[in-house]
């Protein structure tokens, strides 16, 4: 079970979504304010254990944070990424990066 909090661990800023992403969410129906809050949370989806202990420490030491979250019945893969400076969150598929 995921607990959302009510406020991120770390600012947000400016949110930017890419084309493809938009696709996903969209043939999915996958709400994107559910996965920032999600991102924003501490709740990493599906990255790797290696990434979920930089981004734990990344909230605390201000480097970059990525999540991975799967959607749709054939879990396609977006990525949730806050740069460094907390200025952009990009939501995005992989294959965009």
């Amino acid at each position: 079970m995921t607990v959302l909090r009510s406020r991120p661990l770390f600012p947000l800023g400016l949110l930017v979504v890419s084309p493809g992403a938009l696709d996903l969410l969209d043939r999915t129906g996958t709400n994107a304010d559910t996965l920032l809050r999600r991102h924003g949370g501490g709740d990493w989806g599906v990255a790797c254990s290696t990434d979920a202990r930089s981004n734990n420490l990344a909230v605390v030491n201000g480097t970059r944070i990525l999540s991975a979250y799967e959607l749709g019945a054939r879990f396609e893969r977006l990525w949730v990424l806050t740069d460094a400076d907390r200025r952009v969150t990009v939501i995005m598929c992989p294959c965009e990066y």
